[in-house]
């Protein structure tokens, strides 16, 4: 399962960060919008509110102002120094025409006061609020930094080599015609020649066992085990040879370990689970065997890496001929295949 996770990541890195970053970036978002910095009203104005609403209000301010006489409370009440489009004043005279009687009269008192009292300056916005232009600015200047660095990301994706078409790619993974591996041995029933170069990070080629009838037998092939280091392309430091056996119902699986990750502790508690290891070196072979069938991996070729990472611990290049063999005892549903090697 973890593997399957690290190849979803490895193949959809790209797509994962940008979703990770786009879901981290709205979790932000929410946290300053509601909780750090909610969205606040201040130096309201009874002119905001609907009409009758509003008429209401002036009335029961006006009405308070008789009980107490508090100037300042009913010009606080009021938002003297907030309005904008209408005059409080003129506004409570033509609120009292339109109420009448006794209404009319705590209205007309008011305004009169009000038209005596001095000017009262505005409050200043809190100091979040001040600053409020300072953070638009700069909300604005991130957004763009945002899109350019997205732009920047599909262009240079776009500008990255394509992959090459499968029949391009199906010349390092194909069929060749059997050849005998030894003198003592019979040629192989099928053959098939497989390599790895570094920057095929999709490297996973596969192959049809069947019979000279086309009825199927089996599959096998070669995948990307593990990778060490980080950044593209992946530094595989070991590759998987796998067999399928269709009367067997099974898949046995060993491991072509590089020399570092052969020798290292904690690669090969890795690895272990997936096989048995083998270290990779010229001529070195993976045997696979299942109840029909026996396959013989041959390294031909073999190129480590250079860079930063431990000396001969990725491949630069790796060649495979796999050969297939019927084991004894299946020569009469398979006449047409030659006897495998005796382990």
């Amino acid at each position: 399962m973890l593997n399957k996770l690290l190849n979803l990541y490895n193949t959809r890195k790209t797509t994962l960060v940008f979703a990770s970053g786009a879901l981290l970036g709205l979790l932000i978002g929410l946290l300053i919008g509601w909780v750090i910095w909610p969205t606040s009203y201040y130096n309201a104005t009874p002119e905001m509110l609907r009409s009758d609403f509003r008429d209401d209000y002036l009335v029961w301010v006006a009405q308070a102002y008789a009980q107490d006489k508090d100037l300042q409370k009913a010009q606080t009440r009021l938002g003297i120094a907030y309005w904008k489009k209408e005059n409080p004043i003129e506004l409570l005279r033509d609120v009292a025409q339109r109420r009448g009687e006794p209404d009319a009269q705590f209205l007309i008192a008011l305004a009169n006061e009000l038209e005596r009292a001095p000017s009262i300056p505005p409050e200043r916005p809190p100091l979040l609020q001040r600053f409020r232009p300072f953070f638009q600015i700069c909300g604005i200047a991130l957004l763009a930094l945002a899109l350019a660095a997205l732009a920047w990301v599909l262009v240079t994706r776009l500008r990255r080599p394509k992959a090459r078409p499968i029949s391009e790619r199906a010349v390092a993974y194909r069929p060749v015609q059997p050849t005998r591996w030894e003198e003592e041995i019979a040629p192989p029933a099928l053959q098939f020649h497989t390599t790895y170069v570094l920057g095929d990070d999709h490297y996973d080629p596969s192959f049809s066992i069947e019979k000279p009838t086309g009825e199927f037998m089996g599959e096998c092939g070669v995948g990307i085990s593990e990778s060490i280091g980080v950044g593209d392309p992946k530094k595989v430091t070991a590759l998987e040879v796998w067999m399928f056996d269709k009367s067997d119902i099974r898949t046995v699986t060993k491991v072509l370990a590089s020399e570092f990750a052969y020798h290292d502790p904690a690669l090969q508690a890795r690895l272990a689970p997936k096989g048995e290891l083998v270290l990779a070196e010229p001529n070195a072979e993976v045997v696979l065997e299942t109840a029909t069938l026996l396959l013989r991996a041959r390294v031909t070729e073999l190129e480590y890496g250079q860079g930063q990472l431990p000396p001969n611990s990725f491949f630069q290049k790796v060649s495979l001929e796999l050969g297939v063999w019927i084991k004894k005892g299946e020569t009469s549903q398979f006449e047409d295949f030659p006897q495998p090697p005796t382990l």
